[in-house]
Formats: C-alpha cells, structure tokens, sequence
C-alpha cells in the first residue's frame, strides 16, 4: 500500500463512453509527483500533435498530488491540464478549495478525459467508483446552481463539484474550470476546453484518506504553521486577502492602470482590500484544513448592479485590479459585481478584465466599428459598461459578445486595425497585474513562462534584495541563492534567481501546494519544510535537489509541447507596452528595454540547458531529465 496516494489514475473516454482505471507503478508518482508534471505527461503521450484545442482529441486531466488531502495548510490544490485553446501551447491552472482534497479521498490520483460526449454529462466519482451522469438539465446553469442540482440529485450536500458556467458552455477562450463556485482553474481557457466536451461538471465524494507514512511528524508540520499563522500570517494576507496590497502596488507604482498606461491609480484605496473589510466583508473563506482564511466573502445588495451572491465569494488582487484599475473602474461595488460575474459565468477574471480593458482602450481610440460595440459606451471608468460586457462575452451574445469571447489578442487578429498595438499578451495570454518595469525578472518570467505572462510562475524581485535577504536566507541558501541583488537589476545572478525559483515553483505546481502557504521568500513554510513533509507523507528518501529536478522536468515538457506546436523563442517576447517608460507615479522614469530582455533569455536558456537560439530544450537535458521518450 502506497503513502499518500492511490496509484490508481482514472480514464474517461467520453466518446465510447468508456471508463478504465490505469495503476502506475511507484516509479511513475516519485518521477513525476502529480499536479502539473503528471498532467503534461498525459499531455505529450495522449494529445496528437496539431490537435484542435476545441475537438475530442485534446485531453482535460485534472491531477492531485502525492501529498493532497494531507491535514497540512495549502495541500488541497488540483491542476487542471490541456492543450489552451488562448495560447495553443500547454495549457495549466491550479485551484484550491475542498473540492482537491475530496476528489483525493474518493479514491483516484487523476482524473484523464478524453473525446467529446454527443450530449451534456458530468462524471460522478465516489468511493472508488465512477460514472457518467446525464447532465442535460445542467447545461445553461451557473456555477453554484449546478453544484446545488447534482448535490440533489445524487443526495448529499457535502458533495465538492468542479464545473463550468456559460463561459465554458460558450466555449469562450478565457473561460474558467470553477470550485466551489469561487475557486477558478483561471489561466489559459480550460473551460472552453471542458465545454467542447460537453461536460459539465466533476462530483467527488469518498472517505478513502491515503495512508500517512510519518503521521505524527505530519501533524506536527501542521501545528507548526497553525500557531505561526497567529503570529505572522493573520493579520496580514489572512485579515485582509490578497487584495490588501491593492494600495501598496500603487504606492511602488506598480498597479497596471488604464490598460497598463500607467502604474498608479487615484482611485487605488477605493478598492483595496482594507476598504473592503470594513465595509462589504462578510466572513473570511478558507481551504480545507488551512488556518489563513485568506479568501473573502461578501455581501452586496446594490440596486445599481444588483445583488452580489456570497456564494461566489469576493474578488482577490488581480480581480480587483484587472475589473478595476485596469479599466479605470474606481468604486467597489461595479468591480464586486464583475468579479461575481467572472465566477457565475466561469470566467478567468484577469483574462476577462483585461481583455474589456483592451475593448476601452481600442474603442476610445475609434477602432471598434460601431456595428460591433453598438450602444454600449465602453470607456475607461464606466463601471456599468464592464458589468454588461462581461455578461455579453460569457453568453457571446451579439457582435461584441462574440468579439471580446475570443480574448484581446485574438479579437484584436481578428480586427486587423491596428488595436494590436494595445495588447497586452504574452502568447495571446492576458498579462496579470504585476508590472515588470518595477519588478524587473518578472520581465523575463512573462516571456519565457510556457503559457503566458503569468506572476506565479517564479519569485518576485523584493524577495532577493540585500535588505530582504538576511530574512529570507534561511530558506534561499538550500536553493543556492546566496548573491541578493539591487531590485531593478536584470543581470545573470538575478536570472539564475528568476530560473531557480521558477523550479521551485513548478514543483510546488507539481505538488498541488498552495504559493501563500509555500515558497522560499515571505510564505509561511519554506523549502526544507516542503521537503520535510513530502519525507512525512510519502515515506521517501527524497532530497530537495530530487524535487526541484520535478519542477524542471515541468518545465520541460511544457517546452517539449509547445515546440511541438510551433512555438519558441521568437514567441517568448513582450508587447511592446511592457518595454515602454513609465511617466507617473513612483515608477516615473523606470523601464525594462527589449535588448535587456534579450540578453536575459541568452543567459536563461543556457542555464535550463536549452538551445539559445530557438528556445527548444537539447537533448541532452531531455535524456538527463528521464524525458527521452517525448521525442520517440
């Protein structure tokens, strides 16, 4: 009997209607560990290349981990994999809730899905079993009432239920796989890619909890970070969520606003999180057996907008600032009301905010043909205007509907006026709402990182400084990273942290770890402990340089795929904003220009081992890595 997983996978052949349980042997989950590693490699070996990203032959896996459903802070997170119908390279998103950890104890380390159902379904798995249910009844319901119909109908109301809304059902490129009705697999368009397979949902139930090989030491690196919660965490991220440092971004001007014309917003405190908590706050969400509560729950009753349900609980950092300053939007309750449509609908709320931002800023420019905005006043500021138009992309409904539904970068291809000029994309992915003019390796991040510009991908630049790093040293020492640098700086020892902690945080991608939780700067455990409970858990003698070779054998294979599809170096480049100066604010005068960009990358792709010129990973990395076989 296996430590901390099942070594039982599940396949899903909605085509044939068929379902096969697939049992690695214990090679297979210490190599590739779960989550995003695991799904890339159904990925590479299932997915033919040039596949449509909308047709039955792309594949939807959803992976846990080997330590998910552990009773640890942050170890209830799922990944969910496909070939991205935004970016058509590798496709990812992680979501926390309860939904990771009870998919765990119904028996199943991942859940592959391949083909297309002829009509509406959702896979019932429980207690080791699983079916597919008739979900024609489900089909045009919004997040929560489909999580509330199936709990009726198979009769139990702690019943978790990943699914999408009209957004996915519309096949809308920026659409979102959703939890609990306010957890989002948000990146890349995973939900279009569920909805082209016509299936709606995924129920879990089960009480089959994997066997922790060290349970005491578990329960001690669990106590750990509940009491350090109370010391360091809970009057921080946990009193005020992510979307308390709203205000903070502003005053290092970095807060993307109006369209990333500038990183200062005057209306910044308006809708930070501190604002929030003293007025609209309802309670504090949490994750399965996590004690940060970092989420938010809110109450709105407008008779502007309407009403706010709580169920979908209450907008984070980058909701704020991309249904927000981004498009000018000042006031709280317009950006609350977007952020709940984003989860009804199932929508990524930063691919979603930025693209309306795109539609402002193209149609205050003229370049949006008065057939296709019609009587819509899409403008910077207009709260109302973001409200509707999130509403039309969900549905699709009329010219502009379908237009924004594509995302900025393909609604842009499809003008072909000239509103390219006002993208913000890195491989047709949406940019999220940390400026790389402040936060300089994050230039290089949002360029090389296989599916889009993503803040999540790798550590941010304070975290590395010399005031910073007495602090931190403790947990960078063990990852190599002794030499702190000046916060702007771009130069080889910052790209050899930028490169380091992109491997640590493709583990920790690769082990369904929460980042708040974990990380190797600010989080509330760090490396050695990561380590430390993987050890407790699984029971395996597996040293920190084991792991961080999990996270870059990830990375890897996202290459691998994306090479296989065309893409490369020529495609890991910013919009030409990213590289503009800043004129206002604290980061008047700060820029990041395409030559340094460059000479990062030529420091970067040697570092990871990979042709400098195309981008392509060597083969010899491959084979180091135990990847020979992708090119087989």
């Amino acid at each position: 009997m296996p430590y901390g997983y099942h070594g039982k996978i599940l396949h899903v052949d909605l085509t044939a209607r068929r379902i096969e349980v697939e049992t690695p042997p214990e090679a297979f989950y210490r190599k590739y560990m779960g989550g995003s590693a695991l799904g890339m490699y159904y990925l590479l070996k299932d997915v033919p290349q040039d596949a449509d990203p909308l047709g039955p032959e792309n594949c939807l896996i959803f992976s846990l981990s080997v330590i998910t459903g552990a009773p640890v802070h942050g170890l209830s997170r799922a990944t969910a994999t496909a070939k991205s119908p935004l970016t058509g390279g590798a496709g990812d998103g992680q979501a926390g809730g309860f939904w990771p950890a009870e998919a765990k104890f119904a028996g199943f380390d991942a859940f592959v899905i391949k083909g297309r159902s002829e009509t509406p379904v959702y896979l019932w798995v429980h207690d080791g079993q699983a079916e597919l249910k008739d979900a024609t009844q489900l089909w045009g319901k919004d997040t929560a009432e489909a999580m509330q119909l199936i709990r009726e109908e198979v009769g139990d109301d702690k019943v978790e239920v990943a699914g999408i809304g009209r957004a996915g059902e519309n096949m809308v490129r920026v659409a979102a796989i959703m939890n609990m009705a306010n957890r989002a697999h948000g990146r890349t368009g995973l939900g279009a890619v569920m909805g082209s397979k016509n299936l709606k949902a995924i129920a879990v139930r089960g009480k089959d909890r994997p066997k922790l090989a060290n349970r005491p030491r578990v329960l001690e690196i669990a106590r750990w970070g509940r009491d350090e919660v109370k010391r360091h965490f809970d009057a921080d991220i946990g009193k005020y969520g992510t979307i308390g440092i709203v205000s903070s971004q502003h005053f290092a001007g970095g807060l993307p606003t109006y369209n990333w014309n500038s990183g200062s917003f005057a209306l910044h405190q308006n809708i930070d999180g501190h604002t929030l908590y003293d007025t609209y706050l309802e309670e504090r969400d949490t994750c399965y057996s996590c004690a940060t509560k970092c989420k938010r729950t809110i109450e709105l009753e407008s008779k502007r907008y309407g009403n706010a349900d709580p169920v979908y609980g209450g907008p984070e950092y980058e909701n704020a600032a991309t249904l927000g300053s981004y498009c000018g939007v000042g006031a709280m309750e317009p950006m609350m009301k977007a952020n709940e449509l984003c989860n009804r609908y199932g929508l990524d709320a930063i691919g979603a905010g930025a693209t309306i931002a795109w539609a402002m800023e193209t149609n205050e420019h003229g370049l949006l043909p008065p057939e296709i905005v019609g009587d819509l006043d899409l403008r910077f500021g207009n709260g109302d205007a973001l409200v509707k138009a999130l509403t039309l992309m969900a549905t699709r409904e009329g010219p502009l509907g379908d237009l924004l539904a594509e995302g900025s970068a393909h609604a842009a291809r499809r003008l072909g006026n000239g509103s390219e000029a006002f993208l913000i994309t890195v491989k047709n992915a949406e940019a999220p709402a940390h400026m790389p003019q402040v936060k300089r390796s994050l230039a290089l991040i949002y360029a090389v990182n296989p599916f889009g510009a993503d803040h999540m991908s790798a550590s941010h630049d304070p975290g590395y400084t010399p005031e910073s790093y007495p602090g931190n040293a403790g947990r960078l020492e063990p990852l190599g990273l002794t030499k702190p640098q000046d916060v702007l700086a771009l130069n080889p020892e910052k790209v050899e942290w930028t490169w380091t902690t992109q491997k640590f945080y493709s583990l920790m991608d690769s082990l369904d770890v929460c980042h708040f939780d974990w990380g190797p700067t600010w989080e509330l455990y760090g490396p050695t402990q990561l380590l430390e409970v993987v050890q407790a858990i699984t029971g395996w003698d597996v040293t920190l340089d084991e792991l961080l070779e999990v996270g870059e054998r990830r990375i890897n294979m996202m290459r691998e795929f994306n090479a296989r599809e065309g893409l490369g170096r020529a495609d890991d480049k910013l919009p030409k904003r990213l590289h503009k100066m800043l004129e206002d604010g604290a980061s008047k005068g700060l820029q990041v220009t395409l030559e340094e960009v460059e000479a990062a990358k030529d420091v970067y792709y040697t570092l990871a081992g990979w042709d400098v010129a195309t981008g392509v990973p060597q083969a010899a990395t491959l084979e180091r890595l135990g990847l020979g076989w992708v090119r087989n």
